[in-house]
């Protein structure tokens, strides 16, 4: 693993935060999604074109990241992500995102704090940030938000960086959760819409706070949240899925763990 505190620069270029790693992956990869998917892209003008910015977004498929990064790109911003541990220490992979900028989290562990350091010294300097608050793809069996991990708030409530909530639907069409198949045989609709900064203006200076980050993180979700029922067109549960409460482990492919257990008996 390459080493946590590293040094990052101010964004620059067009779209802002490029970088060489960033300009020659999206010159792959772009041209590659858009021959797979239907866009149905809205709110573009709720992302701020310069300045700190965190936005923030729900999570259903491993391909998610690559396709929100491309809305993000293709409207100005080069984001930098929080992103699982495990994906730089892939050969070749690794290299990649931790060239264009990404920052690795040590999830479920003490140097977990490490990445929050790193992600306001991005703030500071005025990148966009990306984050999906929940630390992993959703456990809801029908792919609502779930109860997130509140350093989304912390980051918000001691950077003063904007949340911008955003949801993405289709996603899981293209790449259903926890595979890593694609399917090529059709264009999958894509939506990803971004929504107006969420108010946190009620937990100021609450940074420390314990309930203040629960409730400020839950203002996130909520916005998300009711971004996806507009896409959806349908109603989210009233019960939200909390994965503090479940049985379930709170990262990993659970599905594959349930089937090994059944295989066992």
């Amino acid at each position: 693993m390459r080493e946590l505190n590293r040094t990052f620069t101010a964004p620059s270029g067009k779209p802002l935060g490029t970088n060489r790693t960033f300009r020659i992956c999206s010159a792959i990869v772009i041209p590659i999604l858009k021959a797979l998917t239907k866009r149905d892209w809205r709110g573009m003008e709720n992302l701020p074109k310069s300045g700190p910015v965190i936005v923030a977004c729900n999570h259903m498929s491993y391909i998610d990241v690559l396709l929100w990064a491309q809305y993000l790109y293709e409207n100005g911003r080069a984001p930098r992500y929080l992103g699982k541990e495990s994906v730089f220490k892939v050969p070749v992979i690794g290299r990649i995102v931790y060239n264009a900028g990404q920052v690795p989290v040590a999830r479920e562990s003490d140097k977990a704090s490490h990445a929050i350091d790193q992600a306001l010294k991005i703030l500071e300097l005025g990148h966009c940030l990306g984050v999906y608050p929940e630390g992993t793809l959703t456990r809801d069996e029908n792919l609502w938000p779930m109860v997130a991990k509140t350093g989304i708030a912390r980051l918000a409530l001691i950077s003063g960086a904007p949340v911008i909530p955003f949801a993405q639907w289709g996603d899981q069409n293209l790449m259903p959760r926890y595979s890593k198949k694609i399917v090529f045989w059709r264009r999958t609709k894509i939506s990803i819409w971004a929504g107006k900064p969420v108010d946190l203006s009620k937990w100021a200076g609450k940074s420390d706070d314990p309930r203040a980050l629960v409730e400020a993180t839950a203002a996130i979700m909520a916005a998300i949240t009711k971004l996806l029922e507009e896409i959806r067109g349908e109603s989210a549960p009233a019960q939200i899925f909390d994965p503090h409460k479940s049985e379930l482990p709170r990262t990993g492919n659970y599905l594959k763990a349930q089937n090994k257990k059944k295989f066992e008996k």
